[in-house]
């Protein structure tokens, strides 16, 4: 019940172009496929990963050894979602790129793949003979992948490759692992992610908390690098909101990602933020040396205050000054306000500009001489507690009595509760 309205807000953040990723086991597995399906559009269904988050053990099961998680991933606009690729893993360039020739500055090693292809699509321009070096014609047993005009310019570049077996020819091209541009190849994800476990995000935990203070379960800072890898580009904009141990914030700013994390729990103080201080300090767990991270950048940690408004957009009722002043401060200037010992209606001064509110009973009378009416009066209480304060100024109130000409006279620009309070900064 609380899934379905978490999801749709979700939704309703998703870039056009953005997706959303979401770790569940196989016991809610389905039931979730299900809702996403109605709030994402069964369109916009990427896949379900098989996370193998274990490598063995499960000595204490009483059945069998649950192995794996899933990760659901669907898009905002499937007509606008970008392919998806990985960096080139290190192990399969050693394992498959074994060959070179005169390009290997420019190119790399290259690997040989088949130009015949198994499909038969009903292509006639993908079937034709192509010559060998010793005048010998090849069919293929079905098409080929290339057309005509490619493998001739593949055989001028010396990129097509004879191989007899016999009494039969095939026909290979060599795949460099660098493209034209000199850029590595990149890979495709596969939808079973391996290599990277449970126990390896407990270990990071671990050295980063202690044994004590270690997080339980927490998912490894490999597994949300593949996924960051494969659906976004530095500098866009990453939101976990259910930020546990802090290990999307960690990954994100590692790898020039920006990010927002929500996190309800008394972890959020425990452990996410002295995690991103110690990532931003030059920690060298998780992603690091992989990243080749060694620490810069910020971070800002805001505590969320109560609702101020109702659904139809008027202020709550019980809203006290203090709330309703904090949120105009941050929402003017996007920075916390800090109270003062003693309230009163001028708020402060921020980059030469200040700030008042005439709200809640602030100068302890309601008549229109006062109270949350911005009038001569009242102006002028705010211009006592203002000090030497002599710039423009905001204010905010139920109501003015001033004309605009005294107000520009004044320097005072009149913004109107609860209609021209900005719900979001």
């Amino acid at each position: 019940a609380m899934m379905w309205p978490r999801l749709e807000l979700l939704q309703g953040l998703l870039a056009e172009d953005g997706s959303i990723w979401v770790s569940v086991d196989d016991r809610e597995a389905h039931y979730l496929k299900v809702i996403m399906d109605e709030v994402f559009g069964r369109q916009n269904f990427l896949s379900s990963f098989i996370w193998k988050k274990s490598y063995g053990g499960g000595a204490k099961a009483k059945w069998f050894v649950g192995l794996h998680e899933y990760v659901n991933l669907y898009c905002k606009n499937v007509d606008r979602f970008p392919e998806m690729f990985l960096p080139p893993d290190p192990n399969a360039v050693k394992k498959y790129y074994k060959f070179s020739d005169e390009s290997y500055e420019e190119r790399g090693p290259y690997r040989l793949q088949p130009l015949a292809t198994t499909s038969m699509d009903e292509r006639p321009n993908l079937r034709y003979p192509i010559t060998s070096h010793d005048g010998e014609e090849i069919w293929p047993e079905k098409q080929w992948q290339w057309s005509l005009e490619r493998v001739s310019k593949a055989l001028q570049n010396n990129e097509i490759v004879f191989t007899r077996k016999r009494d039969k020819i095939s026909v290979s091209y060599k795949q460099y692992l660098k493209d034209e541009d000199g850029q590595e190849r990149k890979r495709k994800p596969t939808t079973i992610i391996e290599g990277t476990y449970t126990q390896h995000g407990t270990n990071e935990s671990v050295a980063l908390f202690g044994q004590e203070g270690k997080f339980s379960f927490p998912k490894p800072e490999a597994l949300i690098e593949m996924i960051l890898e494969a659906s976004t580009n530095p500098g866009d904009l990453v939101l976990d909101s259910f930020l546990g141990s802090g290990t999307t914030a960690a990954v994100a700013q590692k790898m020039g990602r920006r990010y927002i994390g929500i996190e309800l729990g008394d972890h959020a103080v425990s452990h996410c933020v002295p995690r991103l201080r110690k990532v931003i300090d030059g920690e060298q767990g998780g992603i690091s040396k992989a990243q080749n991270w060694h620490g810069g950048g910020g971070f800002r940690f805001y505590r969320l205050g109560p609702p101020v408004f109702m659904g139809n957009g008027a202020i709550l009722p019980d809203i006290r000054f203090p709330v309703l002043a904090a949120h105009l401060w941050f929402a003017e200037t996007g920075i916390p306000w800090t109270q003062p010992a003693r309230l009163t209606p001028f708020l402060g001064v921020h980059e030469g500009h200040g700030y008042a509110l005439l709200y809640n009973g602030i100068l302890r009378e309601r008549s229109t001489n006062g109270g949350n009416v911005l009038t001569r009066t009242s102006l002028a209480t705010i211009r006592r507690a203002q000090g030497e304060f002599m710039g423009p100024l905001t204010v905010y109130g139920e109501r003015t009595t001033l004309r605009q000409a005294a107000l520009t006279a004044e320097a005072v620009v009149f913004k109107q509760t609860p209609y021209e309070v900005k719900v979001n900064p």
